[in-house]
């Protein structure tokens, strides 16, 4: 895309425990929105991706909503200096339970 600067994406070693929680079905599904939702302009507000209002634990500063009823969560940091996201956790959220691996997070 011509005049757009591509982000690198980067995944915390964890992340693969992550999606090891998630139905395989819905994996291609989250790669690729990861990759069309983040490689360009991944710090733009958008309906399905905020800052996030206050920290969490796994030091992620953005969320991404996507999936079936949005239930997919995905937590990140971007880097500017490096032109990289890195993408924190992958988890679940339904109704107020949010579940990264195999843990519930307090929200």
């Amino acid at each position: 895309m011509p005049g757009r600067r591509l982000f690198a994406i980067v995944y915390d070693p964890e992340v693969r425990e992550h999606l090891r929680a998630i139905e395989v079905t819905h994996r291609g599904l989250i790669r690729m929105t990861i990759e069309e939702q983040l490689r360009f302009q991944p710090d733009k507000e958008a309906r399905n991706r905020k800052p996030l209002q206050r920290p969490v634990a796994f030091e992620a500063t953005w969320e991404l909503r996507f999936g079936p009823e949005n239930r997919f969560r995905v937590f990140y940091a971007v880097s500017h200096e490096r032109r990289e996201v890195h993408v924190l956790a992958i988890g679940t959220k339904q109704r107020n339970r949010l579940t990264i691996g195999r843990e519930e997070i307090k929200l």
